[in-house]
């Protein structure tokens, strides 16, 4: 009896001291760089920031100051890949971490969870299969989130095309709304926009089916969120979900799709999957996933 009590006890203590860890590691926030060959030769590097994910709630200052931060980077844009909101009034705590940034060039998508609250569960479901929309949801003031980002000049690029111009290449964009809830439709096929040195796809929940399409439609460079990196990892063995259709094994980091292309060689796009900042606030952990952003700086290719 007093073995089995031990043996319970030790495990409690486990659990308890891994709970610890995983809510200490989800504000332990890490800004990670990757480089991309994908510009034509003689180009500068362009030096993109990538964030994803941010599911902010007004009462997270520490994410917001370390967003904020980010500004002094040497930058040339910022792409968001969605699910910025966790909460009724998180817009203005959007804007607020993003002030900064929207200085500079930048486009958007969004995800989910920019349309509706999060709402509590069985953390558990999470690893059985993705994530759905409960069937009366809280709908977030989307719009407001879009309208703060538009006027200052970020480009909307769900189901849609743009350019933006950075370090003096222009960027030809095309996006796609989110297909973790079904809003995604590829904008009408176009050639490659005047002068533009590359293109790039952007989503949120990398899906198969959204990669395809992006990179069927000419895209060098593919970025989404939405995975967390799997939030919950096995050190030294990494996702175990990705909460969508997307192999374990791409769950975050840059990639090849559809196949591995870690350099310029090769067929197919790069992928870059942001693990990024947030959680939901009813399942506020992370383990063996640091919340990140990236800095990718895209360089001619070999």
């Amino acid at each position: 009896m007093r073995r089995s009590l031990g043996v319970v006890g030790s495990l409690a203590l486990a659990a308890g001291a891994g709970l610890a860890w995983g809510l200490a590691e989800a504000h332990s926030f890490v800004l990670r760089r990757r480089t991309v060959p994908v510009l034509p030769a003689g180009s500068r590097p362009v030096r993109i920031l990538h964030l994803s994910d941010l599911h902010l709630t007004p009462s997270q200052r520490d994410k917001v100051r370390w967003v904020r931060a980010l500004a002094a980077e040497p930058l040339d844009a910022v792409i968001t890949t969605g699910d910025n909101l966790a909460h009724l009034e998180a817009v203005p705590t959007v804007l607020e971490a993003l002030e900064p940034l929207l200085r500079l060039p930048g486009a958007f998508v969004l995800g989910s969870n920019d349309y509706f609250g999060p709402h509590p569960k069985n953390p558990f479901t999470y690893f059985a299969s993705p994530t759905r929309v409960r069937p009366e949801p809280v709908r977030l003031p989307t719009d407001d989130l879009r309208r703060g980002l538009t006027d200052a000049g970020w480009l909307d690029l769900d189901n849609a095309r743009g350019v933006v111009q950075a370090a003096g290449s222009i960027l030809d964009l095309v996006g796609l709304d989110d297909p973790h809830i079904g809003r995604d439709a590829m904008p009408e096929a176009a050639a490659l926009a005047a002068g533009a040195a590359t293109r790039i796809g952007v989503v949120h929940a990398p899906y198969t089916r959204a990669l395809d399409r992006l990179a069927a439609d000419g895209a060098e460079l593919i970025l989404a969120g939405h995975t967390h990196g799997g939030q919950v990892c096995v050190p030294l063995y990494g996702a175990l979900v990705t909460n969508c259709d997307l192999d374990t094994s791409r769950a975050s980091g840059l990639h090849g799709w559809p196949g591995v292309r870690p350099d310029s060689g090769g067929a197919g796009a790069f992928l870059h999957v942001s693990g990024g900042l947030g959680t939901s606030p009813y399942a506020p952990v992370r383990f063996a996933c640091r919340p990140e952003a990236t800095v990718l700086t895209l360089v001619p290719r070999s």
